[in-house]
């Protein structure tokens, strides 16, 4: 479970990213995360694998409190919650195999362990056949299944997908979504911020709309609810 309560973010500047936002999500919902550029959606969901900490408030995510978190102890957080990102952050040397197995390899996993996981995800995200290829052979579509996969490999409770269908066109975005759905309905809690007004539209969930820092909507099965 993921827990937000008042929690603010102000940056030096002075800018104030998030203000005093309060939210619960369960174990195994999957929510978009929307609103105007600038909003707040990225510091929001940054906090929740705290690549940004909160000013003030207090954010537990499953076993861990967020602002008493030791900076040693982050890498332990990580192993919980995976994260998929717009532009992929592939390590362009390595091959799809190897970029996956490596989330599992800085976590001290054993070569066995690391093949049988690896082959796993690959076949989840359809990916087996181009697994000795490297990023700058594949499509756009087929490098975020691999970070995909690779958010995935160690088995986070949660994921957190930033714009993950961003640089994508719309039938490879759906491609992902299904992916995304699949990995949901094996009991994964999904957090995912989009600008994609089709797929929150089309792909009905839980949507949390985010304006000036604040939360302005809290929808089950909601619509996207601005204009493209």
């Amino acid at each position: 479970m993921i827990e937000m309560m008042n929690v603010s973010k102000k940056y030096p500047n002075g800018i104030t990213a998030v203000n005093n936002i309060s939210i619960q999500i369960n174990d195994g919902e999957f929510i978009y995360v929307v609103g105007p550029s600038g909003a707040g959606k990225s510091t929001f969901i940054k906090m929740m694998y705290r690549e940004e900490k909160a000013t003030t408030g207090r954010i537990i995510v499953g076993k861990f409190d967020l602002m008493k978190i030791k900076e040693r102890n982050v890498p332990y957080l990580r192993r919980h919650v995976g994260v998929v990102f717009q532009d992929f952050k592939l390590l362009p040397r390595l091959t799809v195999f190897e970029n996956i197995a490596y989330a599992m390899e800085v976590i001290g996993a054993k070569p066995k362990e690391i093949n049988k996981r690896v082959n796993e995800v690959l076949d989840l995200v359809g990916l087996k056949h181009r697994m000795r290829m490297f990023p700058n052979e594949l499509s756009g579509g087929e490098q975020q299944r691999v970070a995909i996969a690779r958010a995935i490999v160690n088995t986070p409770e949660v994921l957190i997908a930033d714009e993950p269908t961003g640089n994508l066109d719309p039938d490879t975005s759906l491609e992902i979504m299904h992916i995304l759905e699949k990995i949901n309905q094996r009991g994964t809690t999904v957090v995912m911020a989009t600008h994609n007004s089709s797929i929150v539209n089309q792909m009905k969930h839980r949507v949390v709309a985010i304006e000036n820092g604040r939360i302005v909507r809290d929808q089950q099965e909601g619509d996207y609810g601005y204009e493209d």
